[in-house]
């Protein structure tokens, strides 16, 4: 694992033949280097960066293997050809790990970063996690699991301490239904919920309809809602949504368009069910907008850096997003409204380095830690 790669076809065949993973822009097992598109969670990423082992003769020595688990859609999405050159570079090396063998059998890997749902991987990965204490797991699955619901997605949220930033944060009022959504309308305006209120499903599943919002302007309209749900109320901001992506103690920050604000004349007439748009692709980026301001300003950079702080160690998690909104008409109110593990990093300006540099970090770490002792 610690040994210098040398350069030259030879060694090239050599890895094909023993290792059969992908290192450094080079697809192994008889695979050609294809440009990597997105994966339906982000903007597709056209550059591609022909690797040649022969044209870096000053390779470090590798020093951090980083095994991964991730479905097809999530392994074309990050794994794009530019962050294994620059990976390779730095000398860390992502190995595929193989989910029709004990786990224990396969590495050794100084991280596991995975991205896979149900209850046989949580009891495989956290298996290897007690057996392998020196490997870093990225992230635990408990923690995943938290906000995989969005009942315990939120909880905790309002009590951050957040008294000297910028700005304050908040979570709109809400509840859940897990069933008989027609009568779920009198146990909201119980609650203290105001119509309109944004419906999303309780459980985020890896679907396409986990990911489904609507927007209930009604009583009536909630019964055309499958439960179980989040009843959320809608908070009026402008049409603007802050993307907040956290890899560790990087905060990148991007702006999509949302829903435009709905006043109390709208309320009165319309009625029904509707759809939220996708707001996660590129195409609905607000960057090149001429938008007021006082909507399109950024949060202000020491209360996110706050914010991920807090959030890092209330959820125990280390690569997230946080979907946020400034209440209209406020300076710095804000209102977190999802929070999603793993995200589609490929919508993040320069996610390759960023990630490059978090493992890294990582290395460097390890190396300290060994010394210490």
């Amino acid at each position: 694992m610690f040994g210098t790669l040398a350069s030259g076809e030879l060694e090239t065949a050599r890895l094909r033949r023993d290792l059969g993973f992908s290192c450094g822009g080079i697809r192994m097992e008889g695979e050609n280097m294809v440009p990597q598109g997105g994966d339906g969670e982000g903007e597709q990423v056209n550059e591609t960066v022909p690797f040649q082992i022969q044209q870096h003769p000053f390779e470090q020595t590798q020093k951090l293997v980083v095994g991964y688990a991730l479905t097809p859609k999530k392994k074309k999405s990050f794994l794009q050809p530019k962050l294994e050159v620059l990976a390779r570079r730095k000398g860390i090396c992502f190995v595929p790990i193989d989910l029709n063998r004990p786990l224990s059998e396969q590495g050794p890997f100084d991280i596991v970063l995975h991205k896979l749902l149900g209850k046989e991987w949580q009891d495989v990965i956290e298996d290897y996690q007690k057996k392998h204490q020196e490997v870093t797991v990225l992230d635990p699955p408990g923690a995943i699991q938290r906000i995989h619901n969005r009942q315990s997605m939120l909880q905790g949220l309002a009590d951050l301490n957040l008294s000297d930033c910028s700005g304050s944060i908040f979570v709109p009022k809400q509840m859940v239904v897990l069933k008989d959504s027609a009568s779920s309308a009198d146990r909201a305006i119980e609650a203290g919920l105001k119509f309109p209120l944004v419906a999303k499903p309780l459980w985020i599943d890896g679907t396409a309809k986990s990911h489904q919002l609507f927007l209930a302007y009604d009583r009536r309209s909630l019964a055309e809602l499958d439960p179980p749900l989040v009843l959320q109320e809608f908070v009026n901001h402008g049409g603007v949504m802050f993307k907040v992506f956290v890899v560790g103690d990087t905060i990148k920050v991007v702006r999509r368009f949302s829903l435009p604000n709905i006043s109390n004349c709208e309320k009165a007439k319309v009625d029904g069910v509707f759809q939220f748009p996708r707001v996660s692709s590129a195409a609905a980026s607000v960057d090149n907008a001429d938008l007021d301001p006082s909507v399109a300003e950024l949060p202000p950079k020491p209360f996110l850096e706050a914010l991920a702080k807090e959030l890092r160690i209330l959820l125990g998690l280390r690569l997230f997003n946080i979907d946020m909104i400034r209440e209209h008409g406020s300076k710095n109110v804000f209102y977190v409204i999802d929070i999603n593990y793993f995200p589609g990093y490929a919508k993040m300006p320069d996610y390759e380095q960023v990630f490059v540099d978090f493992f890294h970090d990582m290395a460097q770490a390890k190396q300290k830690k060994r010394h210490c002792k």
